[in-house]
């Protein structure tokens, strides 16, 4: 994690989508990849609820500006991604809530990912049923 004069950097994966935040302090705007966090997440208030987690847990929502680039993955993924991103760069920002965010669960990486396709198989798993009587 780089850290620079006027901004503080976290980087967050989950699933297949990765999120770059920088945070700076400001009024408590968020922009994802150059547009307003409504209206990239189209209105949805449970997933712009669950992106705010971080700033909410250490009470900087109206003394931070956040700014992300998201690429990969749907939006949920995404947004897990965003979020554990801005809690790294808070994490960078102040060490003292560091503890406070690892115990929510904001800190670790989700190592869930999609398993791949095998070559024979219609997907990851699923095969073609097996006949019991011959």
């Amino acid at each position: 994690m780089a850290k620079s004069n006027d901004y503080f950097y976290g980087l967050g994966r989950r699933k297949s989508a990765t999120a770059r935040a920088r945070l700076t302090s400001g009024k408590g705007v968020i922009t994802v990849n150059g547009k307003s966090a409504e209206q990239y997440l189209d209105g949805n208030t449970t997933l712009l609820a669950e992106l705010t987690d971080p700033l909410a847990l250490v009470g900087k929502q109206k003394e931070l500006d956040v700014s992300l680039v998201i690429s990969g993955g749907g939006t949920s993924g995404q947004v897990d991604a965003a979020k554990s991103a801005i809690a790294k760069a808070i994490a960078e920002m102040d060490d003292t809530q560091r503890p406070s965010l690892k115990k929510a669960g904001l800190i670790k990486r989700d190592p869930r990912e999609n398993e791949r396709k095998k070559y024979g198989l219609p997907s990851a798993r699923k095969r073609e049923q097996s006949s019991h009587r011959q």
